[in-house]
């Protein structure tokens, strides 16, 4: 059975800084490209950040730019996101996804909330 499972979120003041951990069982992360999602209430879910599979090149959303850092210890299966300096408006469910999200296997999601 596949499980990603998301962890690190919590409440952080703004300024502040988290550390979100997605550990794979089931599957070997290294074979897929993977993602974090987000979704705020009331808005669309949308890509915040992804790593390649083979070369670990990065993408990341522009708003998120030189505050989040994406990242991958494949001997671990897991794939982290590094947020610093969080604004209220990265309020949000945070996802991991395989694929950036258009693969079939999505974590249960990881609630971060930062007050102004």
């Amino acid at each position: 059975q596949v499980q990603l499972v998301e962890s690190g979120g919590g409440l952080v003041r703004a300024g502040g800084s988290l550390r979100l951990s997605c550990t794979a069982s089931g599957l070997i992360l290294a074979d897929y490209a993977m993602g974090w999602l987000r979704q705020a209430p009331g808005k669309e879910r949308e890509g915040v950040s992804c790593i390649a599979s083979t070369d670990g090149s990065t993408y990341s959303l522009e708003s998120v730019k030189g505050r989040f850092t994406i990242s991958r210890d494949n001997a671990k299966n897991t794939v982290y996101l590094q947020m610093n300096n969080l604004k209220p408006e990265d309020t949000a469910v945070y996802f991991c996804a395989t694929d950036c999200g258009a693969g079939d296997y999505w974590g249960q999601g990881t609630q971060v909330t930062v007050s102004s």
